[in-house]
């Protein structure tokens, strides 16, 4: 039996991911964050939103909270 032919490196290493917001599939290592730190490699360990659609959503979010509005003089 060869184990070389059955097992492949993309086996071992996860591959890709498709990203729920772009819909593009992208690196699973490289283009997703990492959502568990105490678990190995594993591909529920990623996030399903790509680095690039995070910050952009946190960009639009941010922008939007206006910490002036919510600020008011105590009432004492």
């Amino acid at each position: 039996m060869d184990f070389d032919k059955q097992i492949k490196l993309g086996h071992l290493l996860l591959a890709d991911r498709m990203c729920r917001v772009c819909g593009e599939s992208k690196n699973l290592v490289e283009s997703f964050y990492r959502t568990r730190k105490n678990r190995g490699p594993v591909a529920s360990s990623y996030s399903y939103e790509c680095k690039e659609c995070t910050i952009n959503r946190v960009k639009t979010t941010k922008n939007k909270i206006n910490s002036f509005v919510d600020w008011s003089y105590p009432d004492w």
